[in-house]
């Protein structure tokens, strides 16, 4: 079987391991997107669940299947919450997936996310460019949340250096995806562009990669590639009916829903270099 073919078996054993166990996501996410992110894990057959104070972020982390770490709206208190959080995830073995929403742009997000990858073990660190080499590279700045910076041959091997240094996924989205765990390399193609033009598809990318890293037993690179392509393939699916960001959002919602076996074997985009 040829590296295309073996991506294309896992993602679909992935998909129907969720549909089957609908593995409870925890989500310490932004204000912004609960709802979407919600939605997202709905639809694509997880179970989410919002849970953020200090009082009940472990115990709701230890029923769940991965943890889901996003900074967005960040405030002080939910940091020390994440980093309770993802010491429990760690203690318990289930994933925890960093998305570091606009580090670099600031001296709060980029230190929320360095003192949390030291709180805890990260499996994986999912961003755009610039959030995740600004993490390595100090003279890369963030502006917003969109990626300041493209991913070139010489940004592929900064995160191939940073995920053998941090000993996590770096997950990089971009025109084309890039996933590494130091060793391995996986470029996605599938994905729009109209996809950054809907607020929480970004993030709801972290949360999809969470349901699949739960329940793929551990080889986390290879799942993060295929929540990456099969998010990105209900892209491609969902343009076909809409090209304007609030029909495409629902069109894309319903794609996750419905996208099976035979979608993923015709459009799933994705190779190991």
């Amino acid at each position: 079987m040829n590296p295309n073919n073996e991506m294309i078996s896992l993602t679909i054993e992935l998909l129907d391991r969720i549909k089957q166990r609908a593995p409870l996501i925890h989500n310490i996410t932004n204000l912004v997107v609960m709802n979407s992110s919600a939605n997202i894990l709905l639809a694509l057959g997880a179970s989410p669940v919002m849970a953020h104070s200090r009082a009940e972020v472990e115990e709701m982390t230890a029923m769940a299947g991965a943890l889901v770490l996003n900074i967005g709206t960040l405030q002080e208190d939910w940091v020390e919450s994440m980093m309770c959080a993802g010491q429990k995830a760690n203690a318990v073995g289930i994933p925890v997936i960093l998305d570091p929403v606009g580090a670099g742009a600031t001296a709060l997000r980029t230190t929320a996310v360095r003192n949390i990858m030291q709180a805890c073990a990260v499996a994986v660190l999912r961003g755009n460019a610039s959030e995740i080499l600004s993490l390595g590279a100090a003279e890369i700045r963030t502006k917003g949340v969109d990626s300041s910076v493209g991913l070139s041959e010489a940004g592929v091997a900064a995160a191939v250096e940073m995920a053998r240094t941090k000993q996590c996924v770096m997950a990089i989205s971009g025109q084309e995806d890039c996933i590494t765990d130091g060793r391995r390399v996986y470029r996605v193609a599938n994905g729009q562009p109209l996809m950054t033009k809907v607020t929480g598809i970004g993030c709801g990318l972290s949360a999809v990669t969470a349901a699949f890293c739960a329940v793929a037993g551990g080889d986390y690179p290879a799942a993060t590639a295929a929540a990456f392509a099969f998010y990105g393939l209900c892209a491609d699916l969902a343009i076909q009916s809409s090209d304007r960001p609030g029909s495409f959002f629902v069109a894309f919602l319903d794609r996750l829903y419905s996208t099976g076996a035979e979608e993923i074997t015709q459009g799933l985009k994705v190779r190991q270099v």
